[in-house]
C-alpha cells in the first residue's frame, strides 16, 4: 500500500490497517485523524508523537493483542529455521535448543504472573536465546519499570509494521 492509499481509505478502512500495526485505540483514532499525512516522515512524527499520550491502559490495551511467548509448539515453528550464515559458513543449528524454548515458556508464564501482562518485546532479529535472555533481566524489575520497557518495545513493533505497511 502507497502512502497516498492510505490516505485515501475511508475513516474504518484507514483505521483497521493502523489496528493491524497497534492495537491501542487511542493511537488508531489519533493516527487516523492525523491523515492526510504529507509523506513517510510524517506518518512517523505522528506515531511517535501520539505515543507518549497514551495512558498505561492504552498500552495494556495494545499488549492483550499479542500473542504470548510461550505456546512450546509456536516457539518451535517460530524458530525451527536460522537464517543462513554468511557466505561460505555451514549453516548453525536448525533450530533453538529444546531447553530454551522450555525455560522461555517457564520464564513467560511467572512473567504473566508477576506484571499482570504478557512479556512485550520487539523480537525482530532476535534468536530465543537473546529474547529468554532479556526475559529473565526483566524479571527483577518492578511493575513500573516493565510498563516503561514494554511500552518502548511497543512502540518499536508498532513503528515495524507501519514500516511494512507502506
Amino acid at each position: 500500500m502507497t502512502l497516498d492509499e492510505l490516505n485515501a481509505l475511508p475513516e474504518e478502512q484507514a483505521a483497521a490497517r493502523f489496528r493491524d500495526c497497534c492495537a491501542a485505540e487511542r493511537w488508531v483514532q489519533g493516527m487516523v485523524a492525523g491523515r492526510p499525512y504529507a509523506d513517510a516522515e510524517a506518518l512517523f512524527a505522528r506515531c511517535r508523537s501520539l505515543w507518549p499520550q497514551l495512558t498505561e491502559q492504552d498500552w495494556l490495551d495494545a499488549f492483550e493483542a499479542h500473542p504470548q511467548i510461550g505456546d512450546i509448539d509456536s516457539l518451535r515453528a517460530k524458530y525451527a529455521n536460522t537464517r543462513a550464515m554468511a557466505s561460505g559458513e555451514q549453516a548453525g543449528a536448525t533450530g533453538a535448543p529444546e531447553a530454551v524454548l522450555q525455560r522461555l515458556k517457564a520464564g513467560n508464564d511467572a512473567y504473566l504472573d508477576r506484571f499482570g501482562f504478557i512479556f512485550i518485546v520487539c523480537a525482530s532479529g532476535k534468536s530465543a536465546a537473546e529474547m529468554l535472555a532479556m526475559l529473565e533481566a526483566r524479571l527483577t524489575n518492578t511493575r513500573a519499570e516493565e510498563i516503561a520497557n514494554a511500552a518502548r518495545e511497543q512502540a518499536r513493533i508498532t513503528e515495524l509494521r507501519l514500516e511494512k505497511l507502506l
